[in-house]
């Protein structure tokens, strides 16, 4: 099984590729603080350095004298975080309500569902924006608002997977074999519905990336961390004078993002095995 999703999935050159970068992109956020020689706050050089124009500074520095290169990797690590950490949270939330709703059906479904479209009224960035301004705009807070406006289409993809899969022969036969209905739940239907789950967590983290970046950009971003999309904001006055500013940190959310869909297309390809066999 494992041998045929990798075989599957290494047919996607572009997927390796994404894999590959998310690779990279972990690595700097786990070990590149320790390397970056600076800390983003800190004011090391005459501002407006052109990148490579003094030793130690490859990308130049900004309006305040810091390095550009240490703020693009710290911002790795946050973005990052915050873009897995929401997800896990959105997923625990949609999957929950979607396989409530999906199993039992009936009025418990009409209601979740009444519940889940009452999210969906209103677009995810303005709920966003709204429920981080109204409290301080922390990490906590990003990652909160990120998640409760991401778990919407987790319960929908959940709920449409749990209504097809609960009229199968092997749910039956866990019921007449007198499983619980957390048992039927969590040990038969959910990891048959994993696949797809997969494949939208993956997307999920690029969202919530641009997301978080979207937020820093309008001054919404945790004040305690450097980010890309703050970088991009702080530079949104200056790009005549210090392009750099704007490059660097939009190239890495733009290289992050893309590796994610990439990543997420070659899940989707592996295990979508139906495609695979279409493809034989």
């Amino acid at each position: 099984m494992k041998n045929t999703f990798w075989r599957r999935f290494c047919r996607n050159k572009a997927a390796l590729l994404g894999l590959l970068v998310m690779a990279c992109i972990a690595v700097l956020a786990l070990f590149g603080p320790l390397l970056a020689g600076h800390d983003p706050w800190d004011m090391v050089q005459q501002p407006f350095l052109h990148p490579m124009q003094e030793a130690g500074f490859a990308l130049g520095t900004d309006t305040m004298g810091r390095d550009i290169l240490a703020g693009v990797i710290h911002g790795a690590r946050i973005s990052l975080l915050i873009g897995v950490v929401s997800t896990m949270v959105s997923l625990a939330i949609g999957v929950t309500l979607g396989a409530i709703a999906g199993y039992f059906g009936g009025w418990i479904d009409a209601a979740l569902m009444r519940f889940t479209e009452l999210f969906q009224a209103v677009p995810s960035f303005a709920l966003a924006l709204v429920l981080v301004a109204i409290f301080e705009p922390s990490v906590a807070s990003i990652v909160s608002a990120i998640a409760i406006v991401s778990w919407p289409p987790v319960a929908r993809l959940v709920r449409s997977e749990f209504l097809s899969l609960r009229q199968r022969d092997f749910v039956a036969a866990a019921q007449l074999a007198g499983q619980s209905t957390l048992r039927i739940i969590v040990a038969q239907i959910l990891p048959n519905a994993a696949s797809p789950i997969v494949v939208m967590a993956s997307l999920m983290v690029a969202t919530a990336i641009l997301l978080e970046s979207s937020l820093s950009f309008l001054g919404l971003g945790d004040p305690n961390h450097m980010s890309w999309g703050y970088m991009v904001g702080s530079a949104r006055t200056v790009l005549r004078q210090a392009w750099w500013m704007a490059v660097f940190p939009g190239l890495a959310i733009l290289l992050t993002v893309l590796a994610l869909n990439m990543v997420g297309e070659g899940l989707n390809d592996a295990l979508n095995t139906r495609l695979g066999g279409r493809g034989r």
